[in-house]
This record gives structure tokens, sequence and C-alpha cells, in this order.
């Protein structure tokens, strides 16, 4: 993991959190920012039980130098220094956690190189890192159990290459949080026949490919044989069967419904859907199947609507991972200040799905 990602795996709380952790003295928010008082000139940490200040009064800083520079003087009640003090130690732990991602690591071991009591360990950890110290190993070694099968490592070098110590640990996790079994996720839809058919649609090039489960995929593109290599990406083991294009083809009714829907306005067509992804992406798809048309949220709206606050980075990301365009409508999260944010599929598009449906749910 480089520097940066580690860096990114530090959350910086919003603005809303920052000043209802300062109203609440909320502790497990120490040293993830600091506040400094117009009135008072100090800077203080979001416990200091000192008398709340106004709204108005306060401003709001990341780390205390920055505090520091703009004229706050540390305040002598609540001593802000020590705080980040605390930061840089959990990230030190997190370092040693990644480092040995295939040892057994306790949480006693943990809290003492922290000094601090284990319970006390994991709320201040969890505030920093947004995860559990065993979800934060946990995620590392899935990380390296992933790579280890896309390599073309047998499921059982990969169980113990990852340091998960035997099979059945690692079978209820993986498929957990990979939303399959891991022979499946490495396999790559071996053995599957997956039909697919193309349209030049109000978007642009269209390809939908389906297995006997529903649509699996979705997507827009330059042209057909760039499309066709996309889908071969998402499944490369599967058999490609192009749809014959007959009026009984359940495939080519299904393209033509969605076309019409893209071009003409008609209804959006309730399609069966084959979700392959993560347990998090899962979880993210379906909720993203009841937004209703015309409807946008935010990307840290959506995080809390799913019962992950904080993950509004998984959230995007899942969004980004999203293979099956408009039928799972990720073109609906926007970006926490009303932008448009990002499409997997271009800005373009992205914009003109949600004029037409604004302009539909007007109408």
């Amino acid at each position: 993991m480089t520097k940066s990602e580690r860096q990114h795996r530090i959350r910086i709380p919003s603005k809303k959190e920052m000043h209802a952790a300062i109203e609440n003295r909320d502790e497990a928010y120490d040293g993830a920012f600091f506040y400094g008082v117009l009135t008072t000139g100090v800077v203080c940490k979001p416990s200091c039980a000192s008398r709340p200040a106004r709204p108005e009064n306060i401003r709001l800083f990341l780390d205390l130098d920055s505090a520091r520079q703009a004229g706050f003087r540390p305040c002598k009640r609540c001593r802000p220094e020590n705080p980040r003090k605390d930061l840089e130690k959990i990230v030190e732990i997190a370092r040693y956690i990644e480092s040995n991602a295939d040892d057994h690591i306790t949480l006693a071991n943990l809290s003492k190189m922290a000094n601090l009591s284990p319970s006390r360990f994991q709320k201040v950890f969890k505030s920093k890192l947004g995860v559990s110290p065993k979800e934060y190993q946990d995620a590392i070694r899935l990380d390296k159990y992933k790579s280890a099968l896309k390599k073309g490592e047998t499921v059982t070098e990969a169980i113990y290459s990852a340091g998960y110590g035997s099979p059945s640990r690692v079978y209820g996790e993986a498929a957990r949080n990979m939303g399959m079994t891991p022979a499946a996720y490495r396999a790559g839809a071996e053995g599957e026949r997956i039909y697919f058919a193309y349209r030049d649609s109000l978007l642009g090039p269209l390809l939908m490919a389906a297995t006997e489960r529903g649509v699996c995929f979705a997507q827009f593109g330059d042209n057909l044989e760039q499309l066709k290599e996309q889908l071969k990406a998402e499944f490369p083991k599967a058999e490609f069967l192009e749809s014959p294009g007959s009026k009984g083809s359940d495939l080519d009714h299904w393209i033509n419904a969605f076309d019409d829907h893209i071009g003409h306005n008609s209804p959006c067509p309730d399609l069966p859907l084959d979700l392959r992804g993560t347990s998090f992406q899962l979880k993210v798809w379906r909720f993203l199947l009841g937004v209703k048309e015309g409807d946008v949220l935010s990307y840290g709206e959506l995080a809390k609507e799913i019962g992950k606050p904080r993950a509004f980075r998984a959230v995007a990301s899942a969004c980004g991972a999203n293979k099956i365009g408009i039928l799972i409508p990720c073109h609906r999260v926007l970006r926490g200040n009303g932008g448009i944010g990002e499409y997997r599929w271009g800005i373009e598009r992205k914009r003109i799905l949600l004029d037409k449906e604004r302009v539909s749910r007007s109408g």
C-alpha cells in the first residue's frame, strides 16, 4: 500500500460532523480536527469542556499548526497538542497491521502499542480510519487473497498465502465480501454462456448482455468492438454468443425496450438482473434500484442510507464499478455540493439522463 493510499484511508470528517462533534464534545473526534474560537483566541479539541462557542465564532482546522498560523493559541483546559500524537500513533499501528496482516494480531497487543485500554483503542482507531482494527486487517488480507487468485494461484494456495490459516475461515469471509464463492470469483464466469445484443442508442453505441439469470452488462462506448472487449474483460472465461435478433429472443426484446426508454421516454423496463460484485457493491446497487426516476442523492447520503455513513468513498467506487448502466441508476448520485460528479460512461451522458428525468418528472 502506497503512502497516498494510507493517507486516503484516514477519513476527514465533514463540516457538519465537525460541528456536531463540538456540540456533543465527542472525544472520538479528538485529533481528527481542531476548532478555534474567535472571541477567546484559543484552539481546542472537539471534546473540550469549555463553555460552547457560537457557531459563527468557530473556525475549523485539520491540524494544530494551521490553527497556530491563523493566530490561535492552544487551550490550557483541553490541551489540544496531544491528539495529534494519538493520530500519528494510530497511523503507525495501521502500518504495523499492513506489514503483519498474515499474523494473528490481538486487540490487546495493539492497544498496548497505543498505551490505551482495548475499548478506548478500538473506539479511537475506528474514529480515525472508519473501520475497526480487525476489519482493517481483514481488508488487507482480502486484497492479498484477490490478487493471488487473479495471478492464477489455486484457491487453497491463495488462502494460505493471504494468511487465513484455514479454508473454512476464508470461505465464509470471502463469500461475504466478494458476493460469490472464491472458486466462482477466480473462474471468471468459466462455463457460462452469455448472449449479447447491440444498438445505436441516443447515448451512443450500447451493448447489453445477459446470462440465464438476467442482464449482467449494459454499457455505452465508442463502437461495438470496444464494447465487446469490455464485456470479455468483465467475464474473461465465459462463452459469448450474439443474440439472433429474432422476435423470440428475450434479450432482443429487453434491449429494444431499453433503447426506447433512452430515446423515446418510454418507461424504464423492469428486467431481471444478474448482479455480480462484492457484498458492499451489491448493497449499494440494490439500494439504487429503489431510487425513483427524477430523485437524486449524494454519495454521503447513500452511504448513510445503507448504514455505512463513513463509507462515502467506497460508495463512489461501487457506483463506478457498476456494470449495468441506467438499469442500476448510479447516474442519480451526485457530489455532496450538488455537483454532477463522475460517471463511468461520461459526464455528458449523465447530464443528459438527469435532464431527461427532471423534465419527465415535472411533466
